[in-house]
């Protein structure tokens, strides 16, 4: 018989939709003034997101389904299967309200719904959870939680109680059953990229729902290029791609072949000196008083960059530590989906360490954390590179610590240490350094600074800059200080929340390179990539080798347009000094004319040109990767 009133499943949409509607609300109340979000762009947003909300509830009816199906009858008219459910029903209210306060919590620190970043949130647990308790008050939170879900099924008991009668005096198995086909509409015709719904990135967030989002990034962790994104017949890609890593004093090994290995031959004298390159967590910047900050918050930074080359205008190729990472180990633009220091099957790479190695050096990546996290001592272990990190440092060594790792005190006073058994072995190293003080919750040694603990982001780059200072303070005492070079450079910004499809602004970061002995003082005004730092670095000590990287020496004149790669993990960016142009999937495509001091972006027609180059980049570096034509092995 058909349902007179509103049956249990009525009630659980209704409440999912009313939640998923309010979070959208709170996220638009969070969204800061001057976004862009007219009226026709916020009903286009409110209206996918409803959409998004009613796809994303026919997977969450999936459980009912199979729950009404199965079903026996006995058991469905047994008194107590309502107390059963009413029980269920608190803990889905519970759900639901657990839902809303980590999506208010992540847009706050993030500036989006559910990523990639939250899919960590959910593989790597013990420094998550551990980050979050050592961040919030979790027993307020919990126990407001569940006082809410406690109030809520009260406060709907009535209705629960009459919608669990409806449903199971009626042919509940034929409504389970009814219940799959939309989730499996939904598998085969919606994807993620729907929600892009303008070149307001904000809109987009808007447009999406956090549930849908999150799955949607653990289940694309790598998406096909030429599947998803437009392209080029590959024969005109690699040609292209041929002239634009082309550089002064740099020929192909084999120019038959399809491999790109080219030999950079010095412009001088070979230095091997040491190298130590310090990769800051989250170190955008704007922070730096030697980039306009007017807050004193990094005078040990500010000092250096005078008596460094400092390189004003680099731009981070994403949003997480992991492409970073990648750039700087194997100069790739970073291809959609995951890192490549994540993906299975990631080593044997001619990276920077396997380059360093083939000169007699020691290379070790230098983590203060451990380095299971993000897949990194594998990705690192595979590609040249001895691993030190959480595991290896000794009791007292360990001065303060959080739930990321040691404090960059101590890490720093570690790398000291590695270096001298290297100088002490009359080995060359290479130590790429990875810091985690600068990331939430933003605990570090009291008294170090004039700003208190877990007090925010300025307290953690003023601690890390307070770290910085320490390092180059004892490291010059050291008879091995002299012939190395220092390189400072931040992973990625704090932040890459923006009105636009990709904020250039939030990918602008700082390199240092100090070696008072060996590098003259100056200010590198050139646009860069973080692709370009590994050659830039080696093109510096005059190094002579082989080379599979896509990126280039800055300081050398290649003839081409600088250009700059930035991403998120759908989104592709390729930044000349005043284009971008935006690639996503589902042929997406968008340019805008930019202003790179302010950010401000204008949207105009595709250039078919510039489609190209980006390509030879985007396109030729995915097919060098999936062919395996950038690896030693």
């Amino acid at each position: 018989m058909p349902q007179r009133r509103p049956g249990l499943i009525a009630l659980v949409s209704i409440t999912f939709l009313a939640v998923s509607t309010a979070i959208r609300l709170m996220l638009l109340a969070m969204t800061p003034k001057g976004a862009g979000l007219g009226a026709v762009l916020l009903l286009k947003a409110a209206a996918t997101g409803f959409f998004f909300d009613l796809v994303t509830l026919s997977y969450a009816l999936l459980p009912i389904a199979l729950y009404l199906i199965l079903l026996p009858r006995r058991v469905a008219t047994h008194r107590s299967h309502a107390w059963f459910l009413r029980l269920l029903f608190t803990v889905y209210l519970g759900v639901l309200v657990f839902d809303a306060c980590s999506e208010y919590l992540f847009f706050d620190e993030f500036g989006t719904r559910f990523n990639f970043i939250a899919v960590d949130y959910l593989v790597y647990t013990q420094e998550v959870i551990g980050n979050i308790r050592e961040s919030y008050p979790l027993t307020p939170i919990f126990s407001g939680i569940g006082i809410v879900a406690l109030a809520g099924a009260w406060l709907l008991r009535k209705y629960l109680d009459r919608g669990i009668n409806v449903t199971f005096t009626g042919p509940y198995r034929r409504i389970g059953a009814l219940l799959v086909l939309p989730a499996l509409l939904s598998y085969s015709l919606v994807h993620v990229s729907y929600s892009s719904i303008s070149y307001n990135n904000f809109a987009n967030e808007l447009a999406g729902n956090g549930i849908y989002n999150l799955f949607a990034a653990f289940v694309n962790n790598e998406l096909s290029f030429t599947r998803f994104y437009r392209t080029k017949p590959q024969a005109q890609v690699n040609s292209r791609l041929r002239t634009l890593v082309a550089e002064r004093n740099n020929s192909f090994v084999n120019p038959s072949s399809e491999r790109f290995t080219r030999s950079i031959r010095s412009e001088g004298k070979e230095q091997r000196l040491n190298l130590v390159v310090v990769v800051e967590e989250s170190l955008s910047a704007e922070y730096l008083g030697a980039f306009g900050n007017k807050d004193n918050l990094t005078p040990n930074l500010d000092r250096l960059a005078s008596q460094s080359l400092l390189f004003t205008n680099l731009y981070a190729t994403g949003t997480r530590t992991v492409r970073g990472l990648e750039a700087l180990t194997l100069s790739i633009p970073p291809l959609p989906g995951t890192s490549i220091v994540k993906r299975p099957n990631n080593s044997g790479f001619r990276s920077w360490g396997e380059i360093l190695n083939a000169k007699g050096y020691e290379s070790k990546y230098i983590y203060a954390g451990h380095g299971y996290f993000d897949n990194m001592n594998a990705f690192f272990s595979g590609n040249g590179y001895s691993i030190v990190d959480r595991a290896d440092f000794a009791k007292d060594e360990v001065t303060f610590s959080n739930i990321w790792g040691v404090c960059d005190e101590d890490l720093f006073r570690k790398v000291i240490k590695e270096g001298s058994k290297s100088y002490a072995a009359k080995k060359p190293f290479f130590s790429m350094v990875m810091t985690t003080s600068n990331h939430r919750p933003f605990t570090y040694p009291a008294g170090r600074i004039d700003i208190a603990p877990k007090t925010g982001r300025k307290g953690g780059v003023k601690y890390a800059d307070y770290a910085i200072g320490r390092l180059i303070a004892e490291a010059s005492s050291l008879p091995w200080f002299k012939d190395t070079v220092f390189v400072i450079i931040a992973d990625h910004c704090a932040g890459s929340a923006g009105k636009t499809d990709i904020p250039v602004k939030k990918y602008e970061i700082p390199m240092l390179v100090y070696s008072p002995a060996h590098v003259q003082p100056g200010r590198v005004e050139k646009l860069m990539s973080q692709i370009d730092v590994a050659p830039t670095v080696l093109g510096m000590m005059n190094m002579s080798y082989q080379s599979d990287f896509l990126g280039r020496d800055a300081l050398k004149e290649s003839g081409q347009e600088p250009r700059a790669f930035i991403s998120t993990y759908q989104k592709l960016g390729y930044l000349t000094e005043n284009r971008l142009l935006v690639l996503g999937p589902q042929q997406y495509a968008a340019q805008y004319q930019v202003d790179r001091k302010s950010g401000e972006a204008k949207k105009q027609a595709v250039s078919d040109e510039f489609l190209g180059d980006m390509l030879a980049y985007y396109q030729g570096g995915d097919y060098l990767y999936q062919r395996r034509l950038n690896r030693l092995r």
